[in-house]
């Protein structure tokens, strides 16, 4: 059974040290219980409280490490079932398959195509996480050389597929310094395969189609000394695969159930390659931890990285740039300057208009707590009196000849009472950013 926070607190230090960053060791004890610190940040624990305190102190699911470095992959540790009850911290794995017995110009190519599933989206850089490397010809050099090819060509990190455990060994003793994850222990070869991952300290998958029989399986492996593991249930249909995921994440952190206590895995099933990109959009929200498919195309990668972009956005603070005045093009003193929110989304679809219409201007980014257009004038955080006052500190007057400003239609209603606190004409522009190369096209005539 959890332990309470006043549990938890007879059994600390009574210190009141701070060294844990807490004021007072009570509330070191409150977010013990709350599953959002952990028992090694107090210094003077005893060795039998800390014996005492394990169950208690450790995260409802476990942190799990995937490669090394500045492109180390964190799974895990996750408090809550819904990002609105706090936030999920970190983002599912996009891993993308490659079986070792395609040719080697064939790995050589597909690979070249991973390599190049990174975009920018509001401001943010997004890729791929993974390649997920399957022993579909079940002979060890293939395997390896195939291995040791993906190691050559990418920084990516790496999945092996193989329930051998001699052709997992080998192979990841040729990634090993990539910190790779081995896939799968099942329950014919579970004592095998966590002896491959303890020797060489690795995470491991372990694979079971029923839910018992997996919390049986990472008993099994936990206990032979292997601590990092990613659960899977199983190829299944969408709705009984998501169930499972849903079901592993609720007893984990609403039962604390150690067996279940890390981050699942899912791999799609669908030959078709629409279907492929909902199945997997559906399970980065539903709650894998890492998600492994076989198509490569950028459309159908973009989609997938949004809705994860998305979804492990805390939605208590919105991606906002900052707020200043922005150059889109050779701009000068004639040029025609627009203003917006500094919600991210709102900001790069203006600007990204403005780009396509190919004449330059000035984009005014005013502070509205990241809020967007109708929203921030609804809080009134973007009314005339605020975007008046932008005008009058952002430095623009410095840069144009002239005092004319363009503001979103959908707060036409502002541009009166705007001309009168800031002395500007104003402008009222198109109420969709689709509409904007057109209309800064039409100023020019």
């Amino acid at each position: 059974m959890a332990l309470s926070g006043l549990d938890i607190y007879k059994l600390l230090p009574k210190t009141n040290c701070k060294e844990c960053g807490f004021p007072t060791c009570l509330a070191f004890a409150m977010q013990i219980a709350a599953k959002k610190v952990e028992l090694a940040k107090c210094p003077h624990v005893s060795d039998s409280a800390k014996q005492s305190l394990e169950s208690a102190s450790r995260p409802p699911v476990k942190l799990v490490t995937i490669g090394s470095g500045e492109n180390k992959l964190e799974l895990g540790n996750e408090t809550v079932m819904f990002r609105h009850e706090e936030t999920f911290y970190h983002p599912t794995g996009l891993a993308l398959l490659l079986e070792d017995t395609l040719a080697a110009a064939e790995i050589d190519k597909r690979v070249a195509a991973i390599n190049k599933l990174r975009f920018e989206r509001v401001g943010q850089n997004i890729n791929a996480d993974l390649i997920a490397i399957s022993c579909a010809s079940g002979k060890k050099e293939i395997f390896v050389e195939a291995v040791k090819k993906v190691l050559s060509a990418s920084d990516f990190n790496l999945i092996l597929m193989c329930e051998d455990a001699a052709i997992i060994k080998a192979a990841a003793e040729a990634a090993k310094q990539r910190r790779p994850l081995l896939y799968a222990a099942n329950k014919d070869n579970a004592e095998d395969m966590a002896k491959v991952a303890k020797e060489l300290s690795l995470p491991l998958v372990v694979r079971a189609e029923d839910l018992e029989q997996l919390a049986e399986l990472s008993k099994k492996v936990t206990a032979q000394g292997v601590e990092d593991l990613i659960l899977d249930s199983g190829n299944k249909d969408l709705t009984d695969k998501i169930d499972d995921l849903t079901q592993i994440r609720r007893l984990a952190l609403k039962k604390t159930f150690r067996p279940f206590g890390y981050p699942t895995l899912a791999i799609t099933t669908s030959a078709d390659p629409y279907q492929e990109v909902m199945q997997a959009s559906a399970f980065v929200a539903k709650y894998a931890g890492i998600v492994i498919m076989k198509g490569v195309e950028p459309w159908q990668i973009l989609p997938i990285l949004t809705v994860r972009q998305n979804i492990y956005t805390d939605p208590q603070k919105p991606l906002q740039v900052e707020a200043k005045v922005y150059e889109v093009g050779a701009v000068n003193d004639k040029s025609p300057v627009m203003i917006t929110t500094n919600f991210s989304l709102t900001y790069y679809t203006v600007e990204a208009e403005v780009e396509s219409s190919r004449v330059p201007s000035y984009i005014i980014s005013a502070y509205c707590e990241g809020m967007s257009v109708l929203t921030a004038w609804a809080a009134e955080k973007f009314t005339a009196e605020t975007i008046a006052k932008t005008l009058n500190e952002c430095g623009i007057k410095d840069k144009i000849a002239h005092q004319e400003i363009i503001i979103p239609g959908y707060v036409a209603v502002l541009s009166g009472k705007l001309e009168e606190e800031s002395g500007w004409k104003v402008k009222v522009g198109p109420k969709e950013a689709s509409g904007i190369p057109s209309y800064l096209k039409s100023l020019k005539n």
